[in-house]
């Protein structure tokens, strides 16, 4: 009599795992419109910025890239005759509503720009924790600052390049240095977001490749929005990619796939050299 081998059913993994909550948007932008003066710089752009990835924004010069990234945390309201309509939501509040600080904002949305900024006045320690200088009697301790800047610096990727001469001037550091210098202080004060304009266009290779190392670790600790030219770049740190054209945001999806299979021709067009 023949026997007959037991039937083990194969276990479907995909019913029985456990999935990964997707992440929120912590920064979400609605009908966005930024104008200088009668120009419409930036127009009528939606997007969500996802806790804890990066998103890198690309697109041809003056197509709306660095005015987006300085709505993002009111900096273009800084400028002469700038205004922007829409809503810029942080956690659900819109940013741009009545009654909130501007410098409370870019507390919780830091930014460094494509220029290394240091102050030059400033030793290297005091440059890390000068965002601080304006809370009043709400600012940490002296220790505290400290110890904040040791963190900062550390998490910059810079504290064994300064460790022992934190006093000397922030103008004694290289180019590559001084910007490690800007994001740690951007993050001194905990911001929720990172903005990075441009963050590596003028520094040497090794320093670039040094940020880039930085904005992929930083990734799921804060959330990054970085605005840069080199498609290459985006592609090495981003999770999402977004691009924009004459002020109009074009597109938008995960890096991999804009890379290999946008959605949209002009992407295409761009990402293959054709214009730009």
């Amino acid at each position: 009599m023949a026997t007959t081998e037991p039937q083990v059913r194969a276990t479907d993994a995909a019913a029985t795992a456990v999935a990964a909550p997707a992440p929120t948007a912590l920064v979400s932008v609605r009908a966005l419109d930024a104008f200088f003066g009668p120009t419409r710089a930036v127009r009528d752009v939606s997007l969500d910025f996802l806790e804890g990835q990066v998103t890198a924004i690309i697109g041809p010069s003056g197509c709306g890239k660095s005015t987006l990234l300085r709505c993002l945390n009111r900096m273009h309201e800084t400028v002469v005759t700038a205004r922007v309509e829409g809503e810029v939501r942080l956690d659900g509040k819109d940013i741009y509503d009545r009654g909130v600080n501007p410098i409370e904002v870019r507390r919780r949305i830091g930014m460094v720009f494509q220029r290394p900024t240091p102050v030059p006045t400033m030793s290297i320690r005091d440059n890390v924790t000068a965002g601080f200088r304006a809370a009043g009697s709400g600012a940490p301790s002296r220790t505290e600052q400290h110890e904040i800047a040791e963190w900062a610096l550390r998490r910059a990727a810079l504290w064994d390049e300064v460790k022992d001469r934190l006093n000397d001037s922030a103008m004694a550091l290289s180019g590559g240095q001084q910007q490690r210098l800007c994001i740690a202080r951007a993050l001194a004060t905990r911001p929720r977001v990172l903005l990075l304009d441009e963050p590596t266009a003028s520094l040497d290779p090794l320093s670039t490749q040094k940020i880039e190392e930085l904005v992929y670790e930083l990734r799921g600790d804060v959330t990054v929005v970085i605005v840069t030219h080199n498609m290459q770049q985006a592609a090495r740190v981003s999770d999402r990619t977004a691009f924009m054209l004459m002020g109009d945001l074009v597109e938008v999806a995960p890096t991999s796939r804009m890379f290999t299979s946008p959605a949209d021709e002009r992407t295409e067009a761009y990402i293959t050299g054709r214009f730009g």
